[in-house]
């Protein structure tokens, strides 16, 4: 995950697996125990520069955040944990009356951007597709999952411990980058 930028946790379970020719349902690690073995390997491994990408990425996030304000952002994901890489994508959820909504924004602000749907695992082992809108910035992915007003009432279960997301406003973001 830190060195070849494979985001999800199935599938760096896999290629793991492959690697090491185990059958892929045995004695694999929990999403936590990934989670804290990537930190410890950044810690280790990317000390010197990890600030710096941490700071470059949120302050990206907060341009887009901004960009997108009408949508009421929350910044969610490796931004929040800290646990960044030079492939960490920008996570942001946003709301809105129609999905198409936000494709029109996008466009009417000349910005190019591809549409998919991902799959969100929320309480009562309820699950829900989400639109989302991905676009460059600089260099860095732009992930938006469009909710409407209802689910976003209720943040998204983590991947990494089933709990719900952790989630951050503009304001949070602009007092955790010392702007307020």
């Amino acid at each position: 995950m830190a060195e070849e930028g494979v985001h999800d946790f199935h599938a760096a379970k896999r290629k793991a697996a492959d690697r090491l020719n185990l059958p892929e349902a045995r004695h694999l690690p929990s999403n936590q125990e990934i989670e804290q073995a990537l930190a410890e390997h950044l810690q280790l491994f990317h000390a010197r520069q990890l600030p710096q990408t941490l700071q470059y990425l949120r302050r990206l996030a907060l341009e887009a955040m901004r960009l997108l304000e009408q949508f009421e952002p929350r910044l969610v994901g490796s931004l929040l944990t800290g646990h960044v890489t030079r492939f960490s994508e920008i996570q942001v959820h946003v709301t809105a009356g129609s999905p198409e909504h936000v494709a029109i924004f996008l466009r009417e602000h000349g910005i190019p951007y591809e549409e998919t749907s991902k799959r969100l695992r929320f309480g009562g082992n309820r699950s829900e597709m989400v639109p989302v809108y991905g676009f460059l910035a600089e260099d860095t992915t732009i992930e938006v999952s469009v909710f409407n007003a209802t689910t976003a009432r209720e943040a998204p279960l983590s991947p990494v411990d089933g709990r719900p997301m952790k989630r951050a406003n503009l304001k949070e973001i602009e007092t955790t980058l010392g702007m307020t």
